[in-house]
């Protein structure tokens, strides 16, 4: 209990608010050439050091790292830290992070990944911890924002990563022939011949309140259609809905032109391709309800031939935002394998932040490997909040990705000082 009664002591007995207040405004005072910002920049320094100093000097053992936890973390946080050393007894080496609606939020970051979270991801960095993006989007858009956000010389530290399109592809600067290893090239021919054959035909074949109400994403690999609506709104729900089905109905096709997928019982391979997933996912099957293309086919007669194609792959959907086809050999935890492989982080202890089923899997498997632990927005996914609320409840508000930032550090400086 020591130290939590030190904890105690500390956030009552000192202005821990101030320095906080302070430490912010070190680390995000705009670096202009300025004689009046720089002297004010060095009175904040200043006034932080002097708040710092006399912590350490009201503690015998550990002022050190309290004074650290004072500049950085809440009182929740760093008891929430707290719990999380006494819980695992090792530190973060790694962040897994997921972006959109986790890292930044349409809804209250104006889609932006705010200062405070950059501003702790480089602090992390700069204390040797490697940052992994993981993430649905393209590579060019991961690029383009991670280099505004954290800047050209962390993205080409060699100590970064970014696993994208759910897992195709892994990209990792400075690493000479592995810098960026297109992992859809593994897959065997039947399965690539599929993912062809459907991204030929998804736009072109499309009806056309699809072809104008939709467009394709940029993926080297999987099959995205996004809306051309503002994101969550009743159209792009509408829309995205329809695409679902669309997307559904066109795998299908493709599956049936391989020569060993057959049809029995009188049912088609497209119905029972809906089955399948409807089965598969509740979101899906609330869908193909809603458009009336819910077949009424027990999906345990799905072909076993037809089953066999269809387990490898995923049909991923997101309400408002998107409908996709990918790979199941090709999840965000086969990329996060391959980008911790290439940053050779041989024993990870990752913090895996994310809102969606595709995160979800990362959790689990961490959990699993006893190699990390899960957070999420309180706006994921209900399977995701279930998992993260059963194992260490590390749920944040909506645009506040930093605060679990803030409790891995203070998770950290507890490790540093055992």
């Amino acid at each position: 209990m020591e130290r939590y009664d030190r904890l105690y002591e500390l956030y009552t007995n000192h202005d821990t608010e101030t320095l906080r207040a302070l430490q912010n405004l070190a680390d995000l005072f705009p670096l202009v050439e300025s004689s009046v910002a720089l002297d004010r920049w060095k009175e904040i320094n200043e006034e932080l050091a002097a708040g710092k100093r006399e912590i350490q000097h009201a503690f015998v053992d550990g002022g050190a790292v309290l004074a650290d936890l004072a500049t950085r973390a809440r009182q929740e946080q760093a008891f929430a830290g707290l719990d999380l050393y006494n819980k695992y007894g090792r530190a973060v080496n790694v962040f897994v992070l997921d972006v959109d609606e986790t890292l930044r939020s349409t809804g209250s970051t104006d889609n932006e990944i705010p200062n405070d979270t950059l501003n702790l991801l480089t602090k992390f960095h700069d204390e040797g911890i490697p940052i992994v993006i993981c993430t649905g989007q393209t590579l060019e858009n991961v690029k383009g924002f991670a280099i505004q956000g954290l800047g050209s010389e962390i993205v080409h530290s060699g100590n970064f990563g970014i696993v994208y399109e759910t897992g195709t592809g892994v990209f990792a600067p400075g690493h000479g022939a592995r810098t960026k290893q297109l992992l859809y090239e593994d897959l065997d021919d039947e399965i690539r011949a599929v993912f062809d054959d459907v991204r030929t035909r998804v736009l072109s074949a499309a009806p056309e309140k699809l072809r104008t109400g939709c467009h394709l994403q940029g993926n080297e690999f999987n099959i995205t259609m996004k809306p051309n609506f503002d994101t969550g709104s009743d159209a792009a729900v509408e829309i995205i809905d329809e695409a679902l089905v669309y997307e559904i109905e066109l795998l299908a096709d493709a599956v049936s032109s391989l020569d060993r997928i057959d049809e029995r019982h009188g049912a088609s391979v497209s119905a029972w391709t809906r089955a399948y997933y409807a089965e598969q996912d509740p979101e899906i099957h609330a869908v193909l309800e809603e458009e009336g293309a819910l077949p009424d086919v027990p999906v345990d007669d799905v072909p076993e031939n037809l089953a066999n194609v269809l387990e490898r792959i995923d049909i991923g959907y997101y309400e408002g935002d998107a409908a996709e086809v990918g790979s199941l050999e090709l999840t965000k935890v086969v990329g996060v394998e391959a980008a911790f492989d290439v940053l050779d982080i041989e024993n990870p202890f990752a913090v895996v932040m994310g809102d969606s089923k595709s995160d979800l899997r990362v959790m689990r498997w961490v959990q699993e490997h006893d190699a990390g632990i899960g957070a999420a927005p309180e706006h994921a996914s209900q399977a995701v909040l279930d998992h993260v609320e059963s194992t260490d409840d590390l749920v944040f508000d909506e645009g506040r990705a930093g605060d679990v930032l803030r409790t891995v550090y203070a998770l950290n400086r507890f490790a540093e000082e055992r």
